[in-house]
């Protein structure tokens, strides 16, 4: 399976960058070395693709950098290409059109009284051909400089973004069956930290100092912590230790920890003061009321011999008070509301991570960032504090959530 995934995505790597040698190089050129140059740098960031990949599993930091930046350019280069296609055909069209219109007109031609022959008119072009060439290479030109700075602004503006501190969000859910004594209660969310070869150790201390601003009752993490082993990340990790909350702070996987290595960070998150929540539920009780917070194992789990299970999760408590359940995917609230929980907080989608790749996301989960309901049941996504990939962020920027449960 795992090289059937290589091969696609080296396959469309291929693909993606032969359209931009076209767009970038062969239509802005004329025959010759700034042709042969363009071509050698489009082969270049196509094999600087994989190089990224190897080279963040490996740790390598300063590798990684130009890597996952060009992987961000060329995606919105390739957004923009697609949207100017139309445009770019219609405007070649009409040259075209307009040239065979110029050629056809008979122009006069001024003969002298006396001297030699005037040299015979040059022939029409052929029909369906540019009439001149540098327009058609102005108009390339043209293209191109537009989309590429606007690729480039665009991750700029994504990479400010993405590295910036995290944005507060504050949201306020109500629950039908809270009871008024536990109205307020309040639950600091965070999800897809993502510490691995470009988030580190500084990115958990500002995350940690940003909840303990906000004195919550309980702090939930779900999923995606990791992009790397303990071996690798641990350090990373240890500023979680710090995390102060009223009644504890609480752990879900995520789709990442399997990658990484999650029975080594099931026991790191523990010992770091964290309670993992593995297909369970513990009763928290607020102002003398009485609620359940329930937590699943991500989806991808089922493929580790580590699958979630509802049933063992929320079967056989009492019906009367409310269940906030922690799952890392959006999706995972069908199965959620088939078993009566009241509130799903989760993470997984980045909000996105880049525009227009949102729209993506929609197709997989069922609410892509903020409140949405799934079959009846509330369903809170937050953007996480991090990011996968390239270190880019634009139209979903990090944020962290102070979710207050109303009665």
């Amino acid at each position: 399976m795992i090289f059937g995934f290589l091969a696609f995505a080296l396959t469309v790597t291929v693909l993606i960058h032969f359209y931009l040698w076209r767009r970038l190089v062969r239509s802005t050129t004329r025959p010759g070395r700034a042709r042969r140059t363009g071509g050698f740098v489009v082969l270049g960031l196509a094999l600087l693709v994989p190089v990224t990949m190897v080279a963040s599993r490996a740790g390598g930091t300063w590798l990684a950098w130009p890597g996952y930046l060009w992987l961000s350019v060329m995606f919105y280069l390739l957004v923009i290409f697609a949207v100017l296609e139309l445009p770019l055909l219609v405007v070649r069209v009409w040259l075209r059109r307009r040239a065979a219109a110029t050629t056809a007109v008979d122009v006069p031609v001024l003969v002298a009284a006396s001297g030699p022959a005037a040299p015979p008119p040059a022939p029409p072009a052929p029909p369906g051909r540019d009439h001149d060439p540098d327009r058609r290479l102005f108009l390339a030109r043209g293209a191109a400089i537009f989309a590429g700075l606007t690729a480039t602004g665009l991750t700029g503006y994504g990479v400010s973004q993405a590295l910036g501190p995290p944005v507060l969000k504050r949201v306020r859910i109500p629950l039908a069956k809270l009871d008024p004594r536990a109205d307020g209660l309040r639950i600091a969310l965070v999800s897809d930290v993502h510490l691995g070869p470009i988030l580190g150790r500084g990115h958990t201390v500002r995350i940690v100092s940003m909840i303990n601003e906000l004195d919550a009752d309980l702090v939930a993490i779900v999923g995606d912590l990791v992009d790397g082993s303990v071996a690798e990340l641990g350090p990373a990790a240890a500023p979680l230790a710090g995390l102060r909350s009223r009644y504890g702070n609480f752990f879900v996987t995520g789709n990442h920890e399997y990658f990484s290595g999650h029975q080594e960070w099931i026991e790191e998150v523990r010992r770091l003061g964290l309670r993992p929540l593995r297909n369970e539920r513990v009763e928290i009780v607020h102002r003398g009321a009485a609620l359940d917070l329930a937590g699943v194992n991500d989806v991808i789990g089922s493929e580790y011999g580590d699958a979630p299970d509802f049933a063992r999760t929320l079967d056989g408590r009492d019906p009367s008070r409310p269940v906030v359940l922690l799952a890392h995917q959006p999706v995972q609230a069908r199965e959620a509301a088939r078993h009566g929980v009241d509130l799903q907080l989760s993470g997984h989608t980045h909000g996105g991570q880049v525009v227009p790749f949102n729209l993506v996301v929609a197709a997989q989960q069922p609410v892509v960032a903020g409140l949405g309901t799934v079959d009846g049941l509330p369903v809170y996504v937050t953007n996480g504090v991090g990011f996968w990939g390239p270190p880019v962020r634009v139209g979903a920027p990090p944020d962290i959530t102070l979710v207050e449960l109303g009665a």
